[in-house]
């Protein structure tokens, strides 16, 4: 018998925000994830378990389709809608202090580079895995990832670049991050990257999706 929990995850990896929208067909007039996760809130099932078992499995899953390229970048973001709107009745509890995230990741695309779907995905993939995400956005600077390294101890650093050219500078960012803050775990992806480059500029992971970076970061939590 599906259980509630198996009913959001559904609902997160379909894409199913609430019961009035009308994607995907199949789940038309079926509720979605916003009356599911306040009914398993209501009915007293752990707020742990809802984020795990439910919103997380769902984003698990889509991002593992998404990977094995079986889902496209839309079927991403309607999951991420689906989730968030989930997380907002969980919103207040882990401002609480009643459900735990499981670590901080600071993300941004590097300092020359105005692309930011990559970095999006990763952003909400990362999140949909139970991550605290500090998105500083686009054309950042070494010194906007040193400030929010410094106000965000103990965080995770992702950084994302679409051209050769601004590779370069994910390499002074990388070099530079590595200097301050020796301790600081670096992920770098985005098209032209490689793992080769990733060990050339002393990052400590390359991903060429976003579930990777997820694997990889539950492994630093685990």
């Amino acid at each position: 018998m599906e259980t509630l929990l198996d009913q959001i995850a559904l609902c997160v990896e379909r894409g199913k925000i609430n019961k009035v929208s009308p994607f995907p067909p199949d789940l038309k007039d079926k509720p979605g994830a916003d009356e599911l996760t306040q009914q398993a809130i209501d009915d007293g099932i752990a707020l742990q378990d809802i984020l795990n078992q439910g919103l997380i499995l769902g984003m698990q899953r889509i991002g593992v389709k998404f990977r094995e390229n079986k889902v496209f970048v839309p079927d991403v973001l309607m999951a991420a809608k689906a989730m968030h709107t989930g997380m907002a009745h969980l919103k207040p509890h882990f401002d609480s202090g009643d459900i735990k995230r499981k670590g901080t990741f600071v993300m941004g695309t590097v300092s020359g580079d105005l692309h930011d779907i990559g970095k999006n995905l990763v952003t909400m993939v990362v999140e949909g895995g139970g991550w605290e995400v500090i998105d500083l956005g686009i054309d950042c600077a070494t010194d906007k990832y040193l400030t929010a390294i410094s106000e965000h101890p103990g965080c995770a650093v992702g950084l994302s670049a679409l051209l050769t050219t601004t590779m370069v500078n994910m390499e002074k960012t990388v070099k530079a991050i590595k200097e301050k803050f020796p301790e600081t775990t670096v992920l770098i992806g985005g098209a032209p990257i490689t793992r080769e480059f990733c060990e050339k500029i002393g990052a400590d992971c390359y991903s060429p999706d976003p579930q990777g970076a997820v694997d990889y970061l539950n492994k630093l939590a685990a």
